[in-house]
């Protein structure tokens, strides 16, 4: 099946931001995106992709060195 084509401003909601990133994000080819003539479309799944490539795992809880204090 294939990809839905987002537009700049589907993508820049779907990512919480504003258009002007998105734009960037093609200018600076950092993120997959389909050129059709003037209009420029981004596959949902390479919005997909750059937050996954982006996710920063949580550490795990630091254990104290010395124990509790008095």
């Amino acid at each position: 099946m294939a990809d839905r084509l987002l537009t700049v401003a589907e993508a820049a909601e779907q990512l919480g931001t504003g258009e002007r990133f998105i734009r960037r994000l093609i200018a600076e080819r950092r993120i997959r995106y389909v050129k059709l003539g003037r209009p420029v479309r981004i596959p949902e799944s390479a919005v997909v992709e750059y937050v996954e490539a982006r996710t920063v795992e949580p550490v795990g809880r630091i254990r104290a060195r010395y124990g509790k204090a008095a």
